[in-house]
């Protein structure tokens, strides 16, 4: 899961741009900014199953004892409408869920062809007015030491680390910039960096104010190795990346009150065009139009039914280095 990118090289490799997605993000109203908004879904056959009291399923069946620090393995889905989220999934990307109780909370499971790719996690009422927002979450070898070089730097515990059976020790921290990320260390080991499956989490970009005073924090508290993004015009934009595969990005917001500092999380589909026509049946709203990336990727983003932003993208065969001259 994320980290990949069509033409996959060693640091500092390139990866499909978002720019052109940040500059249309500022164009819609301030409540349609990254991770903003609400609207309701047409109701359609789900594939979720009733809750039941049940431990969450390992990151990795079977286990591995490779670790990736790092490497962005797991994505929650926080919104106050988990139903309307789980018909919008499942009906877009052909994900099923699995409702978990534990400790009186609900939780919903999504796997992508039978491997776990993405939670989700209800908002209380009294979070109504926040959006519904996606929440990465970087691998590490050491929980505890990794809050604690974050809290140093300037981030702000959101949830302490706590241990999930099957799953591993997870926390959530925000950054300087307010944004939160999380914090996995799985139980189970991390997976390789292999190419993702149409269903999977392609890519993360972070978008902030200042991408250098944000790129030395990633830098000094998770230790990512941080170099400029060589294929862009706009030498503010960096790779994240760790054991010389790319992570993540950071990139410059746009401009425009109400447009707050945000992570873009980035899924690969098999049909760009045919998974967007699918949107809003399901009561999404594809915000920025496919088009064209570089190594010939196709891009669009869309607002799901709950007001969350996700990126899609489809790697078409020049994007493949197989392929290359």
């Amino acid at each position: 899961m994320g980290g990949y990118h069509p033409i996959f090289r060693s640091t500092p490799p390139a990866y499909p741009s978002l720019r052109p997605i940040a500059r249309a993000m500022n164009t819609k109203p301030i409540q349609r900014s990254v991770l903003i908004c609400a609207s309701a879904a047409l109701l359609l056959t789900s594939l979720a199953i009733p809750a039941r009291a049940a431990k969450f399923p390992p990151l990795n069946s079977p286990a591995t004892t490779e670790h990736r620090p790092g490497k962005l393995v797991w994505a929650d889905l926080f919104t106050t409408d988990p139903d309307a989220a789980t018909r919008f999934y499942c009906g877009l990307l052909g994900w099923t869920a699995a409702p978990l109780s534990r400790w009186g909370k609900g939780y919903t499971v999504f796997s992508n062809d039978g491997t776990p790719v993405a939670g989700l996690s209800p908002r209380t009422v009294q979070g109504s007015n926040h959006p519904s927002r996606w929440i990465g979450y970087f691998a590490v070898n050491d929980i505890d030491a990794s809050v604690a070089a974050m809290s140093k730097e300037g981030g702000i515990v959101r949830a302490p680390s706590k241990n999930f059976p099957n799953r591993g020790y997870q926390a959530i921290v925000s950054d300087p910039d307010g944004v939160p990320v999380g914090l996995l260390m799985s139980s189970s080991g991390d997976a390789p960096d292999t190419e993702p499956k149409p269903g999977a989490w392609n890519w993360f970009e972070l978008y902030v104010k200042s991408p250098t005073a944000t790129s030395g924090f990633y830098h000094d508290a998770l230790g990512f190795d941080v170099a400029p993004e060589t294929n862009s015009d706009r030498k503010s934009d960096f790779v994240l990346s760790s054991a010389g595969q790319a992570r993540g990005g950071i990139a410059q917001q746009p401009d425009g009150d109400g447009v707050k500092a945000s992570w873009l999380g980035v899924i690969r589909v098999a049909d760009l065009d045919k998974t967007l026509a699918l949107v809003p049946g399901l009561g999404g709203e594809v915000l920025v139009p496919p088009h064209s990336v570089e190594f010939g990727s196709r891009f669009a983003i869309i607002l799901d039914s709950t007001g969350g932003t996700v990126g899609l993208v489809q790697y078409m065969d020049n994007a493949n280095p197989a392929n290359s001259p």
